[in-house]
């Protein structure tokens, strides 16, 4: 395996900004919030640096997926159907059908990001987005806690 380092950039960290985001879903689905997060960075006045994203529930998480296609997203709201199905055989009932397959999700895909930050930008691919996904059925207030560290702008 061959690989090419570039140049290694160093500074110390100069602003820790921290806010919180409230989003309403519409119930089980992706809903993108690059926008978002790319607003908290540009008013944070951060450079270089570290978006650390967070997510305050266990039925829900946040990826980092493709943006171009919506295809991907309904695909892969349908694999996680078949990973934990809403009949399963779940023993945690209470909430709903579909509360137990939100645990299983959200333990297979995280609650937390992290995404470079180069020159106030976030350094994410052409086709990358950052979605809350949710995975209840009803909508919910999903509330995510975003954080930079690094060097101002």
């Amino acid at each position: 395996m061959t690989g090419r380092l570039s140049a290694i950039r160093t500074a110390a960290p100069q602003l820790l900004a921290s806010a919180d985001l409230s989003i309403e879903t519409p119930g089980e689905g992706f809903s993108e919030i690059t926008r978002q997060a790319a607003q908290f960075v540009e008013q944070s006045g951060a450079g270089d640096g570290l978006l650390l994203l967070f997510l305050r529930h266990t039925s829900a998480s946040l990826v980092i997926q493709e943006n171009a296609d919506p295809d991907v997203q309904t695909d892969l709201v349908i694999a996680l159907h078949r990973l934990a199905p809403a009949d399963g055989p779940w023993v945690h009932t209470v909430e709903g059908p579909d509360d137990m397959p939100g645990h299983i999700k959200t333990m297979l895909t995280g609650v937390s990001l992290h995404v470079p930050v180069r020159g106030g930008t976030l350094a994410l691919g052409t086709w990358q987005g950052i979605y809350l996904v949710e995975h209840r059925a009803r909508p919910h207030r999903r509330e995510v806690i975003l954080q930079f560290i690094g060097s101002r702008r």
